[in-house]
């Protein structure tokens, strides 16, 4: 199973907000750097990051990119939905048979990933990453 890079991208900067600035805003050419991936293509992430309310852009001098909301409540499924979608990673013969005994067994790995991704925090790792004070890509 594969994710896009901008799901790998997106779980990188949600991490670095939340390890190593929880409450300060954050660039975009540090959140780029960080991951040496392009600023341009980090602000396309980074606004569908916005439009799922995971995070805020702050506008001025001291603008950037921070946390919003209640950063424990950040599962690794809410950022992934937020730039896959909601879309099943599955299709079988171009419909959702539900008789299909292919379709039920992917339908059932994929609910099971999903639980998991659901009930995993960012939280979860961004205590381990900031006492280790070392960014990992």
């Amino acid at each position: 199973m594969k994710f896009s890079k901008a799901t790998n991208y997106a779980l990188h900067t949600m991490l670095y907000l939340m390890a190593f600035a929880p409450d300060k805003p954050v660039g975009v050419l540090q959140l780029a750097d960080a991951q040496s991936v392009s600023p341009t293509y980090l602000s396309k992430i980074l606004t569908k990051l916005v439009k799922a309310g995971l995070i805020e852009s702050a506008s001025g001098a001291n603008g950037g990119y921070r946390l919003k909301g209640k950063k424990e409540d950040i599962s690794f499924l809410d950022i992934i939905h937020a730039v896959e979608g909601t879309v099943s990673l599955f299709e079988c013969c171009g419909s959702e048979d539900s008789q299909c005994l292919i379709h039920q067994t992917m339908l059932a790995a994929e609910v099971a990933m999903e639980q998991h991704l659901k009930k995993t925090k960012m939280t979860d790792i961004a205590v381990q990453a900031a006492k280790s004070s070392n960014f990992a890509k």
